[in-house]
C-alpha cells in the first residue's frame, strides 16, 4: 500500500522520501514540565503562582528526577524521530540545599546533560521566573524595585551561562528561552515604564555575547493571564520590535494571543525581520490554558506555513502544554505525534503545483489543489514512518502507555 500511496503523490509532484527524510531530521523539544505539572525539584512544593495553573490529580505524577527521567525515556521510545528535551531552571539538582535562582550553576543541570549525552538528544533551557517569593506580585524584570530587578536579571544570565554550557557539552546549539510573567490584574498607571524597565532590563541579561553555536536567546510574548487580565508587560508588540532591534529569536506560543488568533498568519511576517523563530506549540481552550496538541486546525497551519515558507531550518519546534487530568505519558505523547502529523501533512503538499497555480493566477486550480490534498492517504506514509523507526502506531502505542502505567505509574504515591 506505502508504494502505491508514494505513486499517487508523486503524480502531484510530491517526493515521498524526501518528506520521511525531512520529518527524520526536524526533532521536537519536549517540555519536561508536562511530566510534573510544573513542579521542579527545588523542594519548595508551593504553589505555581505567577498566573500558572494545572488541573487535574492522576495518578503517577514524577516526584523525582529519576522518576520524570524514565518518564522521558517511555515517551521517547513511543515517538518516531530524534527530540530535543526543554528543561526549566526549577528543574536542576540541587542535592537537597537550597539554591537561590541567582546562584544555580551548571553543576546542577549536569546531571541532565549528560542525560541527553546517553539518549542522544539535544537540550534547550528556560530561566524560570515564577513560583518564587521573589515574583508574589507578577513582577520581576520590570518590577519597580530595583533589588527584584537584579535578582531576576543575574537569574537569567546564569541561564544563558548554563545553556551555552549545554549547547557546547551536547554539539547542538541550546535555545535559551526569556519568558517573564509580568503584568498586572486591574489598569496601570504608567505602561510606558514598565517597558522600558523590562527593555533595559533584558539589555543587562543580553549584554555578554555568547556563542551562537552553543546559545541561541529567545524571546517570548503574551497577551494575558490569570491576575494580568489588563496589562502584560511583555507583549507581541512590545517582544517582536526587541526581537527585530536585537536579532535574537522571537518565541511564538499558540496560545498566547487572542482565543480567536492562530500564529500561522504571523510565521511569515515574522521570518522577514528576526534571524529564527521559537514555537510553542500548544493549545489554548478559552484563554492560555495550555491543553494537549491536537491533530486540529490550528496545529496543522502552523506546520504548513512553516514548509510553505522553507522556515525549517530556521525553526526551533517546542511544545508548552501540562494536563494532569490524563495520563501525562499519554499527553506527551499524542501531542507530540500530533505535531509531527501537523508537520508530515505539510510537507506532502503539492507546493511546486500550488505556486504555479497561484502564479498563473489560476486560483480555481489552486483550490481544487488545496482540497484533494486533503483526501489523500497521507496516514499510510505517517504509519510508514513509524515502522521505519521502530516505534508504534498510535492505537499500538497507547497499550505500551496503559502498561507502563501499571507497572510504574500506579505504584507512586
Amino acid at each position: 500500500m506505502f508504494e502505491q500511496v508514494k505513486e499517487t503523490y508523486a503524480e502531484l509532484g510530491v517526493d515521498v522520501e524526501k518528506a520521511l527524510e525531512v520529518m527524520a531530521s526536524t526533532p521536537i523539544s519536549l517540555h519536561c514540565w508536562q511530566g510534573d505539572d510544573v513542579g521542579g525539584f527545588e523542594g519548595s512544593g508551593g504553589e505555581l503562582g505567577s498566573g500558572l495553573a494545572v488541573t487535574g490529580n492522576y495518578l503517577g505524577k514524577a516526584r523525582t528526577i529519576s522518576e520524570l527521567q524514565k518518564d522521558l525515556e517511555q515517551v521517547l521510545s513511543l515517538l518516531p524521530g530524534t527530540h530535543r528535551l526543554n528543561l526549566h531552571a526549577i528543574y536542576g539538582d540541587f542535592g537537597g540545599q537550597k539554591v537561590d535562582r541567582d546562584e544555580i550553576e551548571v553543576k546542577h543541570f549536569q546531571g541532565w546533560i549528560d542525560w541527553c549525552k546517553a539518549q542522544g538528544i539535544g537540550m534547550d533551557f528556560n530561566p524560570s521566573c515564577f513560583s518564587h517569593e521573589k515574583a508574589a506580585d507578577g513582577l520581576t524584570l520590570s518590577s519597580a524595585d530595583e533589588g527584584i530587578r537584579e535578582f531576576w536579571i543575574k537569574h537569567c544570565q546564569a541561564s544563558r551561562k548554563i545553556a551555552a554550557a549545554i549547547g557546547e557539552q551536547l554539539g547542538s546549539a541550546c535555545v535559551t528561552n526569556v519568558w517573564v510573567p509580568d503584568g498586572m490584574k486591574d489598569l496601570p498607571a504608567d505602561r510606558l515604564g514598565f517597558r522600558q524597565r523590562l527593555a533595559a532590563s533584558l539589555d543587562t541579561v543580553f549584554g555578554e555575547k555568547l556563542n551562537p553555536a552553543h546559545n541561541i536567546d529567545a524571546v517570548e510574548c503574551k497577551l494575558f493571564g490569570i491576575g494580568s487580565e489588563s496589562f502584560v508587560v511583555g507583549s507581541h508588540e512590545f517582544y517582536m520590535g526587541y526581537a527585530m532591534k536585537n536579532q535574537t529569536a522571537l518565541c511564538l506560543d499558540a496560545g498566547h494571543f487572542h482565543p480567536t488568533e492562530g500564529i500561522a498568519d504571523k510565521i511569515s511576517s515574522v521570518l522577514m525581520y528576526v534571524p529564527e523563530l521559537l514555537l510553542h506549540v500548544s493549545r489554548g481552550v478559552r484563554w492560555d490554558s495550555d491543553h494537549v496538541v491536537l491533530f486540529d486546525d490550528q496545529t496543522q497551519a502552523i506546520m504548513q506555513e512553516l514548509v510553505r515558507c522553507d522556515a525549517l531550518s530556521r525553526t526551533h519546534i517546542g511544545l508548552d502544554f501540562f494536563d494532569a487530568s490524563i495520563n501525562r505519558i499519554a499527553a506527551w505523547v499524542i501531542g507530540t505525534r500530533a505535531a509531527q502529523k501537523s508537520l508530515l501533512l505539510a510537507l506532502l503538499e503539492p507546493r511546486e503545483k500550488l505556486r504555479a497555480a497561484e502564479q498563473a493566477g489560476d486560483f480555481t486550480s489552486r483550490l481544487m489543489l488545496q482540497e484533494v490534498n486533503k483526501a489523500l492517504p497521507w496516514s499510510v506514509v505517517w504509519n510508514e514512518f513509524c515502522n521505519r523507526n521502530n516505534t508504534p502506531t498510535d492505537w499500538q502505542a497507547l497499550s505500551v502507555i496503559k502498561e507502563y502505567e501499571l507497572a510504574e505509574l500506579s505504584v507512586r504515591c
